[in-house]
């Protein structure tokens, strides 16, 4: 960690000895793209000589880490630009956010990759009650049962309880065909399949069996009190405002929540105020409640996804 009195350096090279031209040339890309790319995220300027490379800037470290990590990646395979900003997104955080490295991070099957990610997920493991707000494709919805499946392997709580608000049904869950499981499983569904990519179909089947783990609809939430659970609200934009209070008042004795939602994505009926919106405007000077927002620069799915979320975003406030 630098400290105020640290020297930093105007410029400094590097000698790549073991690079082989093959190996410069995956490195560097194209007419030196990836070098380019490299500069631009850093605010640096950087001169190849072939195996040299001088950099200037006051962020010359973290240019010179990036060199080091990208030439390794080369030896074995083509870099992309895509690598480029991923790798460097993973680099920036290292480099900058000193204290959000806690232990428990390596037992997660992901990572994050942006710092507005690893900000949330170190909000989740050090704050009893965490908003993640933001578009789709940032992470939101993953890492929230990343750190809850690390908090139950890790017996920091008894059990994992997952909700959402059905409201393509209205709630009125009775009134459609089938038991209580297959009136709910169409709007749970993505639930499961996060929980599926982490510890398997089986296991989680037999937590299920031993109600350690339980997912529902909001619903059904009402009138109880959950101690020592691990509790994700996902969809929270389409909650009402009783909703959202009825929720974050069921949260017990050794219990942590976490709340997830996109406010350009409600679908509550005309007339109804997000309970989301509601509380964000509510908690946000409350001490042990974090509120991380999410911008499209965090979507990491297809490419055009982030586009297309700022296309939409610039129209709307017009």
């Amino acid at each position: 960690m630098k400290t105020k009195s640290e020297v930093i350096p105007e410029n400094t090279f590097i000698i790549l000895d073991d690079a082989s031209n093959l190996s410069l040339s995956k490195l560097c890309g194209p007419l030196d793209t990836n070098i380019h790319t490299i500069s631009n995220i850093t605010d640096t300027k950087i001169i190849r000589s072939s195996n040299k490379f001088t950099i200037t800037g006051s962020n010359i470290f973290l240019a010179k880490k990036a060199i080091y990590f990208f030439h390794e990646q080369s030896k074995y395979k083509e870099v992309s630009k895509k690598d480029i900003i991923l790798g460097m997104s993973e680099l920036d955080i290292n480099y900058l956010d000193y204290d959000l490295k806690p232990s428990n991070l390596k037992k997660l099957k992901i990572r994050p990759r942006t710092k507005n990610q690893y900000s949330y997920v170190h909000n989740i493991l050090h704050k009893d009650i965490t908003f993640g707000v933001g578009p789709a494709g940032t992470g939101k919805t993953i890492l929230a049962v990343a750190c809850a499946v690390n908090a139950l392997d890790n017996h920091n709580v008894e059990r994992l309880v997952i909700t959402r608000p059905a409201i393509e049904a209205g709630e009125k869950l009775g009134f459609l065909p089938g038991n209580l499981e297959q009136k709910i499983d169409p709007y749970l569904r993505p639930l499961y399949d996060s929980l599926y990519n982490f510890i398997g179909i089986d296991k989680v089947q037999k937590l299920f069996e031993k109600q350690i783990i339980e997912i529902a609809p909001l619903a059904y939430m009402r009138g109880r009190t959950i101690n020592n659970a691990f509790i994700i609200l996902d969809e929270a934009q389409n909650t009402t405002s009783e909703q959202m209070k009825m929720f974050l008042t069921r949260i017990g004795l050794g219990s942590k929540a976490v709340i997830t939602g996109d406010p350009s994505q409600i679908d509550l009926p005309t007339g109804h105020k997000s309970g989301l919106n509601d509380a964000i405007a509510i908690l946000n000077e409350i001490d042990d409640v974090s509120i991380n927002l999410f911008t499209s620069q965090d979507i990491f799915r297809h490419p055009l996804v982030a586009k297309i979320v700022t296309a939409y975003e610039l129209k709307s406030k017009k």
